[in-house]
């Protein structure tokens, strides 16, 4: 009985772990959707769109994630899922704006790619650091940390284009990493889509 409880005390310990986690990492992301998507268009940046999509897929992922972390293993494979088809379109967004760009092109403001971008690796960096301990604990919180692991990536990428676009004056190195960052994403959901569908057998 002692033990039994002990068990039940330790697991409603670490749900409340993860659903803190969960409000802070969500906040943030929220917040840098918000910056970085006025900054993409006014910057004329397909890359550092893609990237504040990255941010607006996250803000929802962990939202429901928040909702699914005291339920079962099937709630929880089933909200991983919704993940991984929310990271699947907005990568087919982003080649959306590949192709867009490629008959309509123009050369983006690298400053401002470069200063959000760095803002959001600064913030994505704090997303993982809040993650890394809950990363193995189950599909729910592992499927975060890779949405969250995919950011820094994204963010690297878009300080590259912002560096190249400089360098070369043109706007195909932010089209080159824009679909770089779709393939990513495109990667990204067939993992989550993968690992959710395991635990649903």
């Amino acid at each position: 009985m002692g033990s039994c409880c002990e068990n039940s005390c330790v697991a409603e310990g670490l749900m409340a772990q993860q659903r803190g986690t969960l409000v802070k990492v969500l906040w943030i992301n929220a917040l840098m959707f918000v910056a970085i998507v006025a900054a993409a268009f006014y910057g004329q940046s397909t890359a550092l769109l893609s990237d504040s999509l990255d941010n607006f897929g996250d803000a929802v992922t962990y939202a429901i994630s928040l909702y699914v972390v005291s339920r079962g293993a099937k709630a929880k494979a089933k909200a991983a899922l919704f993940k991984g088809a929310l990271i699947f379109i907005a990568a087919c967004f982003v080649i959306g704006q590949v192709i867009y760009k490629l008959f309509n092109p123009v050369v983006p403001v690298y400053e401002v790619m470069g200063l959000f971008s760095l803002a959001g690796l600064l913030a994505n960096g704090l997303c993982l650091l809040l993650l890394w301990r809950h990363r193995h604990e189950d599909i729910n919180m592992s499927s975060v940390f890779e949405c969250s692991r995919n950011d820094i990536a994204s963010n690297l990428s878009v300080l590259l284009a912002a560096a190249a676009v400089w360098f070369f004056e043109s706007g195909y190195p932010d089209i080159i990493i824009a679909s770089l960052l779709a393939v990513l994403l495109l990667s990204s959901s067939w993992r989550v889509v993968k690992g959710a569908l395991r635990e649903l057998r």
